[in-house]
């Protein structure tokens, strides 16, 4: 049986079969029997790792030790309210922090998780959604549109399911729309951050449009 560790854009753990692209942190979240307590984080530095790094290994949700949760892909995670880690993705870390300094000043990392957790989460620890124009959004930001997640990217919304890619609409041209990627977020993604997406994307995207 699946564990409950799979990420959804729309911020839920999920138990799920499919494998993720990328692996994240948000601290001890399951008890010794590789159950999720009722935590969702213990601490605001939400990041995302690569799946292999040197020759580090261990099982997955050991007992007390951190939660090892998984993303169908960056652009998931970063809906979800997660951020490039500075260790194993320096890269992507170091772009992630440019286009954020880009849009909210090169403020502390530990100030930026601050602001961005107010952003990802209520004060009843829901996903926090909100509203915008769609002609205003950047690509790699996900909606929730028809009762579904989508994710926008270049003329088209790729509605995720079961992690990854199954169809595609056509971008609306104007309009309000939720926003499951928070907001400091989309700042960051309208600064050049392009994350990437899963390869299911590539079926309904040109090559020259893939990350």
């Amino acid at each position: 049986m699946p564990l409950q560790n799979r990420v959804l854009p729309t911020g839920e753990i999920a138990a799920q079969p499919w494998r993720g692209t990328l692996m994240g942190n948000r601290g001890i979240l399951h008890d010794d029997r590789q159950h999720l307590k009722s935590a969702r984080w213990t601490h605001p530095h939400w990041v995302t790792c690569v799946l292999k790094y040197k020759d580090w290994h261990r099982p997955v949700m050991s007992p007390r030790r951190y939660t090892e949760l998984f993303f169908p892909d960056e652009s998931c995670a970063l809906a979800a309210g997660h951020r490039p880690c500075g260790l194993c993705r320096r890269p992507d870390y170091e772009a992630f922090r440019a286009a954020w300094a880009e849009a909210h000043g090169d403020n502390p990392l530990d100030h930026d998780d601050r602001l961005l957790h107010a952003a990802r989460v209520t004060r009843n620890r829901h996903h926090r959604r909100h509203e915008a124009q769609i002609a205003t959004l950047p690509d790699g930001t996900f909606l929730w549109v028809d009762g579904a997640a989508h994710l926008l990217w270049s003329r088209q919304l790729l509605r995720y399911q079961a992690g990854g890619y199954i169809a595609a609409l056509p971008r609306p041209p104007s309009g309000a729309v939720t926003v499951l990627t928070p907001e400091p977020t989309v700042a960051a993604l309208a600064q050049g951050y392009r994350p990437m997406i899963h390869p299911s994307a590539r079926a309904f995207l040109d090559a020259a449009t893939m990350p």
